[in-house]
């Protein structure tokens, strides 16, 4: 089940997130996060007006999404830049393409006209996952990154917002 965040998903979400940043590359931080941060983090997107959705299987956060302004700038006001994390144990599972979805769906209800994802380039699942969805590669930033004693690549994919989509969000996201 796809549904919003709430402020009792947090411990699950920080958990899920500080796995990313101390075993992966997925996050270019080094750093775990405290819950402190994340309760700022989750007030700041309710206030921003920005979702976070988190995927629930058996009871269990299995996986959580987001999305935020891409730039600051006016000019960029219809785009947004998204992140999604999956839990250890439910990666390949379905999780990660469930997220996606629901964010797409709330992005395009919300009259938003492109979505970026900013991914590791060797991460391979995240990038069939986005190319499952039709994002395009739009170019890779070379060595922009540094993580595991190695220089990192991070490559951008673009989603253009079919408008004629919009008021097809699943019941499941509101």
């Amino acid at each position: 089940m796809i549904r919003k965040a709430r402020k009792d998903d947090l411990q699950k979400i920080l958990a899920i997130y500080n796995d990313a940043i101390l075993q992966t590359t997925a996050v270019y931080n080094y750093q775990p996060e405290t819950i402190l941060e994340r309760e700022k983090w989750y007030n700041q997107k309710l206030e921003s007006g920005y979702p976070i959705f988190v995927c629930e299987r058996s009871g269990e956060i299995a996986g959580f999404a987001t999305y935020g302004a891409f730039r600051d700038w006016p000019a960029y006001q219809y785009t947004i830049e998204h992140s999604i994390y999956t839990d250890v144990n439910h990666r390949q599972k379905g999780v990660a393409t469930n997220l996606l979805q629901a964010i797409i769906e709330y992005a395009t209800n919300e009259n938003y006209k492109t979505i970026i994802a900013g991914i590791d380039a060797t991460n391979k699942g995240s990038i069939r996952l986005h190319q499952k969805f039709n994002f395009t590669h739009t170019g890779t930033m070379k060595n922009v990154g540094y993580k595991f004693e190695r220089w990192l690549d991070l490559a951008f994919y673009q989603y253009m917002i079919d408008q004629s989509q919009v008021g097809k969000v699943q019941e499941a996201c509101e």
